[in-house]
């Protein structure tokens, strides 16, 4: 079998090393993903809060040894002394003086006809929590309780604020909120009475879109604008930030964040718990104003509130190509008013872009295919001479020019793009509840009648008809045949926003394929019907 392999030509070896990347990017993740640790029990987590203290930080501004306050599960919500109503969100106040729970209203976040709860029950760590440095005063926060000002804050179309109290042995904390419409606040910090160290918390991230194929954990945006990240169960040590532009936990959809738009920043100190994930503080000394969110990751709207939280809707590594390719998407959608279509016109511009390159490729393959039976005749020849085989077929291409590389060079570009789009149209919660046309109705889920998979493995069987081979070797020619069946497997549990796309580029390729064929049956026959005496 090695023997075979090593025949493939170079364009076959790449196809096939593509297929096994895209076939282990998916099915790894799901997989060997860190299996988490169950939650400590209930009982024992509202005993550990209240005994630990906040983080003990170091000086450095990066890293520093804290004592980790996340390692013991926070107190689980208490009595609910305040409700926020808007017209998107409901939201309760435990009388801790945290938001026990955040509900989404819109129609596009309802699940089962109910509003959409985001923020894991009882023991996570709360968006509002306060930990001190000292362990007494932490242990008397987590026994007595805040009381508000209001029970029900209604906002319509201004701001509404609400005022939490809480009275402790020497001094008194306040906690002034300002709520705004879209989900925002802004949020200030006060002691009297006496000089505290505190820390505050975002909260731990949402938990309504828990996904293993999205970022998952903390994102923080860095004084001279560096994003940092750390996963669930990739936490291995405290870390400390200083100037931070806003710290953010998140899930594929929805995030809980603070940030703030002096140039001064945040010192951000990200701690770790018992499962090794991420718990994010911002640190103060008596008195600190910052403004938060507790939402969907819209990117519009995250942009309204404030620009620099477009960074929270992270792409990984490939975030450079794919923040691009989105706002092409959002353009595209507000030229059509429709996130389907948006996504046929972005696939057609994308194959626009490619043309010339694709055009190339796919010359340079019909140049091989007419050329086989020569190759064929060479390798048959000097099959025990690999270095005269080498220069012979070096010669043949020459003659004729191909270019073995020719027909590889479209495919490697079209990853990266296929990547870059992955990750867009998987983390867009712009495509929740957004349909197409027929039975499409949701983008954001998998094709609930498999018919657009089943359309996609067509096409792609189809292009392979179209597309000029030089298989050398029966091996090359069944992992070839097998790739539309192979494809179509794994593409059944991808979103329908995704699968469209595929779809979409190869009936594109399918049609530039088909012009390319006539084309070059033209120059054939042109140059067929030419007098042999005559000379260009």
């Amino acid at each position: 079998m090695l023997d075979n392999f090593d025949k493939l030509n170079l364009q076959m070896r790449i196809l096939i090393a593509t297929a096994i990347s895209l076939l282990f990017f998916i099915p790894y993740s799901y997989f060997f993903a860190p299996v988490k640790e169950a939650p400590l029990k209930e009982s024992t987590s509202m005993e550990r809060a209240e005994q630990q203290a906040a983080p003990q930080t170091s000086s450095s501004p990066k890293e520093g040894q804290v004592s980790s306050v996340a390692m013991a599960e926070t107190s689980p919500s208490k009595d609910i002394i305040a409700t926020v109503q808007g017209s998107h969100f409901r939201l309760e106040i435990d009388s801790l003086g945290r938001i026990a729970q955040v509900y989404l209203k819109d129609a596009k976040f309802l699940k089962e006809q109910k509003e959409l709860p985001l923020l894991a029950p009882l023991s996570s760590l709360r968006p509002l929590e306060v930990r001190f440095s000292d362990a007494t005063t932490n242990k008397e926060a987590f026994a007595k309780s805040y009381y508000s000002d209001r029970d029900l804050v209604e906002i319509r179309n201004t701001p509404e604020t609400l005022t939490l109290t809480q009275e402790l042995e020497g001094f008194k904390l306040t906690k002034k909120l300002t709520f705004y419409p879209d989900g925002n606040y802004d949020l200030e910090v006060e002691t009297s009475g006496s000089q505290k160290r505190f820390f505050l918390s975002p909260g731990a991230r949402p938990i309504a879109e828990s996904d293993k194929f999205a970022f998952n954990g903390v994102v923080l945006k860095e004084s001279g604008g560096t994003i940092h990240t750390t996963e669930d169960g990739d936490a291995k040590k405290d870390e400390i930030f200083e100037g931070a532009r806003f710290v953010a936990s998140v899930d594929r959809y929805y995030t809980t964040l603070f940030f703030v738009k002096e140039p001064q920043g945040l010192r951000v100190v990200i701690s770790k718990n018992a499962e090794k994930n991420p718990e994010p503080f911002v640190e103060a000394l008596d008195h600190l104003k910052l403004s938060g969110y507790i939402g969907a990751k819209d990117f519009r709207l995250l942009e309204s509130i404030y620009p620099s939280l477009t960074d929270v809707v992270e792409y990984g590594f490939i975030t450079f190509f794919a923040k691009p390719l989105f706002l092409l998407l959002d353009w595209l959608y507000k030229f059509c008013g429709n996130w389907g279509w948006a996504i046929v016109l972005l696939t057609l511009v994308v194959r626009i872009i490619l043309f010339p390159l694709t055009y190339k490729g796919m010359v340079s393959m019909q140049k091989l295919k007419d050329i086989a039976p020569k190759m064929k005749e060479i390798q048959e020849k000097y099959k025990g001479d690999p270095q005269k085989l080498q220069v012979h077929m070096m010669e043949l291409y020459k003659k004729h020019g191909a270019n073995p590389m020719g027909g590889c060079l479209p495919l490697l570009l079209q990853m990266p793009i296929f990547f870059a789009i992955y990750r867009v149209l998987y983390n867009a919660i712009e495509l929740k509840g957004a349909d197409w046309i027929l039975w499409i109705n949701d983008l954001s889920v998998m094709d609930p009648y498999f018919i657009l998979p089943i359309l996609m493995g067509a096409s792609m069987f189809l292009q392979q008809h179209l597309t000029p081979t030089t298989f050398t070797d029966p091996m090359q020619e069944k992992v070839f045949k097998f790739l539309p069946l192979i494809f179509t497997f794994f593409f059944v549990t991808f979103p329908s926003g995704l699968v469209l796309y595929w779809f979409v580029s190869n009936v594109f390729s399918i049609a530039q394929q088909l012009f390319i064929n006539k084309t070059l049956e033209a120059k054939k026959r042109a140059a067929a019907a030419k007098p042999s005496g005559l000379s260009d």
